[in-house]
This record gives C-alpha cells, sequence and structure tokens, in this order.
C-alpha cells in the first residue's frame, strides 16, 4: 500500500460526503467499535467480507450487512451466507476517530462509516458508549437504482459466550426505533479475568425516525431480506434462548439513488452497563450516568447530536492527521491512527462517588489486572498529549490505594487486581510479600508520570496531595535504583534481571524528577539533596554500562546491548541528568541491529515491545534517525501474518505477535508529537 500524502489525509479528512479513496488499507485488524474492554468489535482481515466481526479477543461477535441492487443481493459485511456475493471492496480508510468502507456493486457505490468520536478534550462525548454507522449510497453508471439496506447485529455481542441465555426487547425512546439484548442473568461485576466479554449491560441498535427504516427481531430476518428485501413485521416473543440461537436486532432501509448524489442514512450502536468498574469494594457507575442520567436520556441526547457530533469529529481527524504527519512523517501517523482509539478502548471510565472521572486500563491478553502501573506508563504519553486530566483519573486509585495500611511495602504498586475489580493487587505477592514484585520498575514509573503531569498542568496540587508517599518512594529508588537487584521489570516477560542498566536509569530520571516535584512544591531542602543525588548516580551509570560502542543490558553482562527507552524522560522533563553522547551512542548502535520489521528490544531475542520502539527512536534529534528506526514498522503493519488489534510484542525478523493484543499501551506511540509538543501546555 502506498503511503498517504499529506494531502492526501488532508482531502480525505475533509470529506463529508461520500469518495472513492485511493487507499484500499492493509491494518493487521480494523477497528469498527472501540469504546472500553466490553464493547469493542473489529474486523481481523482485508476485507469486511472476508470473515464475520470480531471481539478484540477474537470471538466472534458477528454483525452482517447485506445490500440489494435492483433486487440482486451483496453481502458487504460478514462471510455467510457464502452463497451471496460479496460486495467489492475498493476502500479502507482509517482516521483517529472512524473507520470508512467503500464498496461497489452493480452501478451503486455503498461507503459505510464506523465513528466512535472519543475525542480526550470532550468527557461528556467521550464517554458516550454510543458508536454511529452511517451510509452513503450513490450511482455510478449515471442509471436509478433501488437499493435496499440490511444490518444484522448478532446477540452475541452482549454476552460473554454464546451458550448464555439472553432477551431481547423493543422500545420506543424520543421518537426512534431502539432495539435491545442482553443475558438473562445481569451478573453486573461478578466476575474478573482476561478473556472474558460482559456479561451484563444490553446492547442497543438505535433508529432514528427520519431514517425511513424498519426494524425486526423476528426469526430469519436475513434470510427474508436477501430473499424479498423485507424483513419480518412480527418479533420473536420465544425468549429467553441461548445467544447463539436468538434473532439477530435488524433493520433494513429502501432508497432510490439516480445519479452520483449520495443518500445518507445512520444508526447508532451502544452498549450500555448500570456499573462498570468495582474500586475498593465500592460500585461504581459509567461516567455519563454519574449524575443520575438514564439510558434513555443519553441515548435521545447521543442521536440528537449526530449532525454535530459528525461535524466535531471530522475537524479533529483532519487537524490531528496533519498533526502527526508533520510531527514523524507517513509512517509514524498510520502507527498513531491505528493507535488512538485502542488506546482508549482498552481503558473503563467511571465516575467517583463525587462524581470526578476515574479510569482503569485493562492489561489486555497479559493478565487482565486492573489499573496496572506498568501499564499506565508506557499509555502516558497518549493522555498528557491530549488531556492531562484523564492522566490523573488514573493515576488517583494507585494513589489512594497506596495511602492505605493494607499496602506496607516502601514502593508503589503493581496493580489494583483483576479488571473490572480493582480491590488490591494481585501480581507477584499481591500485598503478602515482596516476591515477584516490580519495586524499582513501579516506583520510578509514578514519579516520572506524576511530574510529567505537574508539568503539563501547571501546577503541583496532585504532587503535595501525596507528597509523603511520593518522599518514601524517592527514598527507595535512591537506595536501590541505581543497581537494581534480581527483579522484574515492565518486560517481564523476559524475566527477572538484576543489574539491570534500563531500569537504573528510570530510577535515575524519576529521582531527577522528583527534585524538581520538589522545587514545585517548596521543600528546597529535599530538591536540593535529589538533584545532587540523580546528577551523582547519573555519572556512575556511564561508567557501570560502558561497553566500548554501546552501553550493556546489564552492568555485569559483558557482550549484551539493551534500548534505553527509559532515557527519553531526560528529554521530556529538561533534566540534562544523561549527557547528549549516552543517547547518540546508543542510536548509532540500533542502527546496526535493526531486522526487516523493527529494533528488537535487546541481545536476548529477536522480539521487541512496539511502544518502546517509538520512545527509542524518539530519542533522537534528527528526523532522519528516527525515520529509519520507524520505518520498517510500516513495512510491518503491511505484512505481519497476526491479524489482531496492535499487538505491542512482536518478533522483528518473522513479524508474528508473541502475545498482547489490544492494550492501551499503544498510547506510548504519541511520545513523538508529546515531545514535539512540550509538556508546557500554552
Amino acid at each position: 500500500m502506498a503511503l498517504k500524502t499529506l494531502a492526501a489525509a488532508l482531502a480525505a479528512s475533509l470529506a463529508l460526503t461520500p469518495a472513492i479513496f485511493a487507499q484500499n488499507e492493509r491494518n493487521p485488524a480494523t477497528p469498527l467499535i472501540a469504546f472500553d474492554p466490553y464493547f469493542s468489535v473489529w474486523s481481523m482481515a482485508d476485507t469486511l467480507t472476508e470473515q464475520n466481526t470480531k471481539h478484540w479477543t477474537g470471538t466472534e461477535m458477528p454483525m452482517r450487512g447485506y445490500l440489494r441492487v435492483d433486487g440482486v443481493p451483496y453481502r458487504w459485511m460478514g462471510r455467510s451466507p457464502g452463497a451471496v456475493t460479496a460486495a467489492d471492496q475498493t476502500g479502507l480508510h482509517v482516521t483517529p476517530l472512524q473507520t470508512e468502507y467503500t464498496f461497489a456493486a452493480a452501478g451503486v457505490r455503498l461507503q459505510a462509516e464506523f465513528l466512535s468520536p472519543s475525542i480526550p478534550t470532550d468527557l461528556e462525548l467521550m464517554a458516550r458508549p454510543v458508536t454511529y454507522l452511517t451510509w452513503h449510497v450513490a450511482a455510478t453508471d449515471g442509471k436509478p437504482h433501488t437499493v435496499e439496506l440490511y444490518l444484522g447485529v448478532d446477540a452475541r455481542i452482549a454476552v460473554d459466550t454464546g451458550d448464555q441465555q439472553v432477551a431481547w426487547k423493543r422500545s420506543r425512546v424520543g421518537g426512534m426505533e431502539v432495539l435491545s439484548v442482553g443475558s438473562t442473568e445481569q451478573r453486573a461485576l461478578a466476575r474478573a479475568g482476561d478473556n472474558l466479554r460482559a456479561d451484563w449491560g444490553y446492547f442497543h441498535l438505535i433508529v432514528p425516525p427520519e431514517q425511513q427504516a424498519s426494524t425486526s427481531t423476528g426469526v430469519d430476518s436475513a434470510a427474508e431480506f436477501l430473499k424479498s428485501g423485507s424483513i419480518p413485521q412480527d418479533d420473536d416473543l420465544d425468549q429467553p434462548r441461548a445467544a447463539n440461537r436468538a434473532p439477530q436486532l435488524a433493520v433494513a432501509m429502501k432508497l432510490q439513488v439516480n445519479g452520483s448524489t449520495p443518500v445518507e442514512r445512520h444508526v447508532g450502536l451502544a452498549f450500555t452497563q448500570p456499573l462498570v468498574i468495582e474500586y475498593l469494594n465500592r460500585s461504581l457507575k459509567p461516567y455519563w450516568a454519574r449524575n443520575g442520567k438514564t439510558v434513555q436520556v443519553m441515548l435521545t441526547e447521543s442521536m440528537k447530536d449526530y449532525a454535530a457530533v459528525v461535524s466535531k469529529s471530522d475537524a479533529f481527524d483532519k487537524q490531528l492527521a496533519a498533526k502527526l504527519e508533520k510531527d514523524g512523517g507517513p509512517v509514524y501517523a498510520r502507527l498513531a491512527t491505528l493507535a488512538f482509539r485502542q488506546a482508549l478502548a482498552a481503558n473503563g471510565l467511571a465516575a467517583d462517588l463525587d462524581g470526578a472521572p476515574l479510569q482503569f486500563p485493562k492489561e489486555n491478553f497479559s493478565n487482565g489486572c486492573i489499573a496496572t502501573v506498568d501499564v499506565l506508563y508506557p499509555s502516558s504519553p497518549f493522555f498528557l498529549y491530549f488531556n492531562p486530566a484523564l492522566l490523573e483519573a488514573q493515576l488517583k486509585p494507585v494513589m489512594e490505594y497506596s495511602a492505605l495500611p493494607r499496602w506496607k511495602f516502601p514502593f508503589a504498586p503493581h496493580d489494583l487486581g483483576t479488571y473490572p475489580l480493582a480491590n488490591g493487587q494481585v501480581y507477584g505477592g499481591g500485598e503478602q510479600t515482596e516476591e515477584n514484585q516490580m519495586p524499582v520498575e513501579e516506583s520510578g514509573n509514578m514519579l516520572l508520570m506524576i511530574a510529567a503531569m505537574g508539568r503539563a498542568q501547571g501546577d503541583w496540587h496532585f504532587a503535595k496531595q501525596y507528597w509523603p508517599l511520593l518522599v518514601k518512594w524517592a527514598a527507595y529508588l535512591k537506595d536501590k535504583g541505581l543497581d537494581p537487584e534480581n527483579q522484574l521489570s515492565t518486560d517481564d516477560f523476559a524475566g527477572h534481571l538484576a543489574h539491570n542498566a534500563n531500569l537504573s536509569i528510570k530510577a535515575i530520571d524519576a529521582l531527577g524528577a522528583f527534585a524538581e516535584m520538589a522545587k514545585g512544591v517548596g521543600d528546597e531542602k529535599l530538591a536540593k539533596e535529589y538533584t545532587t543525588a540523580s546528577k551523582e548516580m547519573a555519572k556512575k551509570w556511564i561508567d557501570l554500562a560502558k561497553e566500548g560502542d554501546h552501553y550493556k543490558l546489564a552492568f555485569d553482562a559483558a557482550n549484551t546491548w539493551s534500548q534505553k527507552y527509559n532515557l527519553v524522560w531526560d528529554d521530556l522533563l529538561d533534566l540534562k541528568l544523561f549527557p547528549a553522547s549516552v543517547k547518540n551512542t546508543e542510536l548509532a548502535y540500533y542502527k546496526t541491529k535493526l531486522n526487516q520489521y523493527g529494533l528488537p528490544l535487546d541481545s536476548r531475542k529477536d522480539y521487541t515491545k512496539l511502544d518502546w520502539e517509538l520512545w527509542t527512536a524518539t530519542l533522537a534529534d534528527d528526523e532522519a534517525t528516527f525515520r529509519m528506526l520507524v520505518d520498517p514498522l510500516g513495512k510491518w503493519l503491511d505484512e505481519t501474518p497476526t491479524r489482531v488489534p496492535l499487538t505491542d510484542w512482536y518478533d522483528t525478523k518473522t513479524g508474528k505477535q508473541e502475545s498482547f493484543q489490544a492494550r492501551s499501551v499503544v498510547g506510548g506511540l504519541f511520545i513523538k508529537s508529546l515531545r514535539q509538543q512540550g509538556l508546557r501546555r500554552k
């Protein structure tokens, strides 16, 4: 695929009416619905008709799309029934907020657009669990055509497994038709785990009255539509039933097209839950419902605002596309665009008891942990760049937990539990022992993130609120951080490692960051102490890590190397603890270690981490070096054989996924734009 030029990106993002896109992008997976770990549906193939749509875990959540052109049926979404001809997919274009497919069939062009308006600076809009699906239909042969459209949503979209019993209903809300389905048990917050879908809450298909559509929860609505263009008038009342045997929620529309002027129709796709997170044994509502707002009101507002939301989203996409291209070039822009919705959709957004936002990431396909500090850390550039208040919403639960008497360790915790239950650490030794903890890792992460957030917000209110904890963690790093003991780091899949040079950098920069916070809160004594300590430790680090033309993986490991991605904070926070020669020496060495799909994490294996690759590349002061390190990732997007939402752990020689997918850590890709913008916001 030819990478888009800036002009093409702007043209695409400006398009408010259908266009024939030159792009037919090949992504590892393409987001259709991306809201949170439960409401998440993807296409994991080159075309939308090659496979059924799936949850981010790979479990099928089929949405089926058909059209009839002058009575002849075609598929535009889903692989079944295979006897029905697939429309020709002529375009696929992904923007930060939208996924746009274009199809051709019998002289008609169909454009289907999935819009998840997750604009991080607009929490009211971002918090709504609604994705808009819009169709634009036009003739391409100059002839009039009768076109009938169909969308059917499988009941499995609202449950964990297909054998769970579901019930469905039809409602009238604000003049709209709303078809809903959900499990009969509705066990809110009853289960925690990784490879799970929600089995509480309700999926809603929302059809505004002006769409001139018919709706159905009848048996065999798809078969009837393919045969006649209509759907059953009678709803199926034989319920409850297993989700994989329940009728589809279906909508059908009949259009007359004549010429290239498009006819537009749209619907809403939503998933609502009364409770979303359990935090320290308190059940929290979704953020959108914090003031008592009902599902009915939220859905009505969402559909009433459709035109304004589309306009605002188009403007956001246009501005961000241009900025990403300017910041890092076309490959960087493409990577960050694919990462955008994923970085948000791996989080649950809840309201605290006072209505304040609290955001909780899920460690997807890692171990399912919630509020993992070394997941918050790599994703933090996204939130620092777009809206630091969202990073504060993520860090506050960690700090509140750490301040409790039950957390008895002198270092920061790893996690708060297993999603969606944030009731206390479960990783490693939990609350009982230091065994398999990440003491230097997590303490350094918290100090760096809080310092960066203070810079971005322009004040130190958060540091002041939790100052005793920060003092304790800084003292721990001063004692243990220069030459870490045999322990895990965020790259725990590589196992324990003593004398970890990259982990030592994190501790040193974290102490420099703590000194900056001490100045901010007015503690000059600590500021002076830790400024001196961090500078002395940085000098010692150079002597410990130096090995000829590069720096070692571990201080006692000869003939080794590793990405020193933590060094990026020395630039971001303007600490100047390490001379520029350190990063320049490393960057020169990395150029000799590149494989066809990227830079390995270190000398032990060929695998890498996508987020750390961007952090390492961002160390470069010149664009040529940055692009040399990043361009192989564009080749990886085009050629990886693993079709999943962006994995952050893959093999640099084969391009295959090692593990992990759909995680929020890909927010770390925005570190290049964060460095370009700087932490002091205008």
